[in-house]
């Protein structure tokens, strides 16, 4: 099994208080049937962003489009990651999510 980390881009929470309660019983029991496979169930992004370029050079902003969060899971394959990331929560909210696959470094 290796370790994918899913990257949410967009989406919102509600503004309602019993609608945000329902989403995070959302969250709850998405990470419920994940089990074991979740490393880290992440946090959103504040918004906040800082670019490095290789010279060095500091910007203010992401480079590409700004994330809004992510988790960490472990999986089978990219595809097994991409079916696990269809069940997540931040998709009602209009986010789309981008899957990859790490590895560990040699050393």
């Amino acid at each position: 099994m290796a370790n994918y980390v899913l990257l949410y881009s967009g989406g919102k929470m509600p503004e309602s208080p019993a609608e945000q309660a329902a989403v995070m019983k959302d969250w709850e029991t998405w990470f419920g049937k994940i089990g074991s496979g979740l490393v880290d169930g992440g946090d959103p992004f504040t918004g906040k962003a800082k670019s490095i370029a290789s010279d060095g050079k500091v910007t203010d902003g992401p480079i590409g489009a700004m994330a809004s969060g992510y988790s960490i899971i472990k999986a089978d394959s990219l595809d097994a990651a991409a079916q696990i990331a269809k069940g997540c929560p931040v998709l009602k909210g209009g986010a789309k999510i981008s899957v990859y696959e790490t590895f560990k470094a040699m050393g």
